[in-house]
């Protein structure tokens, strides 16, 4: 009830706020050569964020000399701290959590533009708005924010043939040229070591074929049941001495995956709560295959 409150008061504010807004902030009026701060809005889960990477990669190859700050999903900004693209990260909280403080934080940037990615609604078009940035981009276009935007060419997501194809429609819209539609996601040596150490502390060798199992999703709709996940992994295991499993999942995971671990044997083992999110890449890099739902980790390892 207090969410619906606060979105039922948000829309008639930033209507009038827009009122007495006099600034030229339609694309016709846009100009690169003025743009020294961008706000890039990729606010929600890690494969949506991965979606954003070749867009912001494109923002940074057409921008080299602009500060390009970063707003990403608290829960797993960690993974993308390294990203080579981005000067900095401001975390969303979810939800109106730190609503006003992120945004203070946002004027402090100064930022001339925004462009949404993919953002949580509908808080993500009015924090970019209230940021200052004289010019905001977001496609789809459609919501009942879109008067906050400079793009006014309506584009619906049924136009768009990829996740990735709309991100970097949003960057072209900046002016940027766009050159590569491969996802960005540093592999740290840091988790190198890491990955090598928890492998070897489970007797597993370099020669061995790990087959990884993201047992786990966002929502039960996108899982499959644990009971396939061990009668596959008892198949797997059976199928060669090399083959290993190794269960990925969050802390929280971890007795829903060693349940399933337990089911196959001794062969399966679990890493949910034993890497951290940000090294997790060194290990997915180490499987000959993954099998998932629809989840961070699929993105992750494409």
């Amino acid at each position: 009830m207090r969410l619906k409150a606060l979105d039922s008061l948000l829309f008639p504010a930033m209507k009038f706020i827009k009122a007495f807004d006099k600034r030229e902030s339609g694309l016709e009026y846009f100009d690169p050569e003025n743009v020294k701060s961008i706000l890039v809005v990729s606010s929600t889960a890690i494969g949506d964020t991965l979606l954003s990477t070749p867009a912001i990669r494109a923002v940074r190859e057409s921008y080299p000399q602009s500060r390009i700050t970063a707003h990403f999903n608290k829960k797993n900004m960690e993974l993308f701290e390294n990203n080579p693209d981005i000067d900095g990260i401001i975390p969303y909280c979810g939800g109106y959590r730190k609503f006003l403080k992120t945004i203070m934080e946002f004027r402090r940037h100064k930022f001339d533009l925004a462009l949404i990615f993919h953002g949580n609604e509908p808080q993500a078009t009015p924090m970019a708005y209230l940021s200052g940035a004289m010019f905001i981009i977001k496609l789809p276009n459609t919501s009942e924010y879109r008067f906050l935007l400079s793009n006014k060419d309506r584009f619906q997501w049924e136009d768009f043939a990829h996740g990735v194809e709309q991100r970097l429609k949003v960057a072209e819209l900046a002016g940027c040229r766009i050159s590569d539609k491969q996802m960005v996601l540093p592999v740290l040596k840091e988790g190198k070591s890491l990955e090598e150490s928890f492998l070897r502390n489970h007797n597993i060798q370099d020669s061995d074929t790990i087959i990884g199992f993201q047992t786990g999703a966002s929502t039960v709709s996108r899982m499959w049941f644990p009971d396939r996940f061990a009668e596959l992994g008892k198949r797997l295991v059976d199928s060669s001495p090399k083959v290993k499993v190794v269960i990925t999942g969050s802390p929280q995971e971890y007795a829903y995956c060693k349940k399933i671990a337990d089911n196959i044997g001794q062969k399966a083992i679990v890493s949910a709560g034993k890497i951290p999110l940000k090294y997790l890449p060194s290990l997915v890099k180490r499987f000959k295959v993954l099998v998932t739902g629809d989840t961070g980790i699929m993105h992750m390892s494409i």
